[in-house]
């Protein structure tokens, strides 16, 4: 089996089986990438069946000239699953990622933005043009429903449902949840639907996309990306910001204010309550509050 068709099968498989997003696509197939050319430099080149430890060994080495810790362990743990594809598929008896290990990281705290710098970027945003409305509509849903850019850009007219107060998403893996619309990003949303959408006819097949452009066509992650960033600058927030920072600030301001960390898992759409426990490492001095607030041993 060569590489190519060994990628190729193994993006068909992602895609169909796993339902993974195009992003994520891209991502597995660029790792996997890297590995089959290092493969093909060697004298004599290996194919993806013959890939040995010692080869990965000497991969993974040259992976740590130039890359840091954190990009080195999710190359490498997006070629386990390669390999566990692999091995699935009968093509081998063995993973020799198994052998490798990932470099030590340590758990990186997401980057949040405080309530006050969510109000100056709202205010920042121009609602003299037509775009004003649509892009004050998606910082608000971002910031109201903790959601991923690709699940914002997903959102399609049928998955609102304002009166029943909540919009289905469909997140990682094309899993949908329910998630909780406030009233305030209600009106937001629908004051574009009402006064802007109309008047960019949607192109064939983007009738029920809920973001346009001007042209009547879905929304990019780079023109979010760029809205988001473009109101940073002009708020004069110091820090860097990106769509994901209001996901990070729905989680950590609803904590903060006493949500439970489970409902707050669900809202995200996470597997695993480990993945939400990150929040929980982001105020210790808030926690330190509730403990001194509502512990029954408080005034012992």
């Amino acid at each position: 089996m060569k590489w190519e068709q060994a990628i190729a099968d193994y993006i068909h498989y992602l895609r169909l089986e796993r339902g993974l997003s195009e992003h994520s696509v891209s991502n597995y197939r660029r790792d996997v990438r890297k590995l089959a050319d290092y493969a093909c430099s060697l004298e004599p080149a290996v194919g993806p069946l013959e890939t040995t430890r010692h080869h990965l060994e000497g991969f993974v080495h040259e992976l740590g000239s130039r890359l840091q810790a954190r990009s080195q362990a999710r190359v490498i743990s997006g070629l386990r699953g390669f390999f566990d594809y692999l091995l699935f598929e009968k093509y081998r008896e063995d993973n020799p990622m198994e052998w490798i290990e990932s470099p030590k990281i340590g758990r990186k705290l997401p980057d949040t933005l405080s309530v006050a710098d969510i109000d100056r970027m709202i205010a920042a945003i121009d609602r003299s043009k037509p775009e004003g409305e649509r892009n004050l509509a998606i910082v608000e849903t971002l910031y109201g429903c903790g959601l991923r850019v690709s699940e914002l850009l997903d959102l399609r007219l049928s998955d609102l449902f304002f009166e029943e107060g909540f919009i289905k998403v469909t997140g990682k893996g094309s899993k949908e949840r329910l998630v909780p619309i406030g009233g305030h990003n209600i009106r937001c949303l629908e004051r574009y639907l009402r006064e802007i959408r109309p008047h960019w006819r949607p192109e064939k097949g983007h009738e029920d996309q809920v973001f346009l452009n001007r042209r009547g066509k879905r929304l990019t992650r780079a023109m979010i990306f760029t809205v988001v960033r473009d109101l940073a600058a002009r708020s004069g927030i110091g820090k860097k910001v990106s769509p994901h920072t209001f996901r990070h600030s729905f989680a950590t301001h609803l904590l903060q204010n006493g949500a439970d960390i489970r409902a707050i898992q669900q809202m995200l759409g996470h597997e695993s309550i480990t993945t939400t426990e990150v929040y929980m490492h982001m105020d210790r001095g808030h926690l330190t509050e509730v403990v001194e607030r509502y512990h029954p041993r408080k005034s012992l």
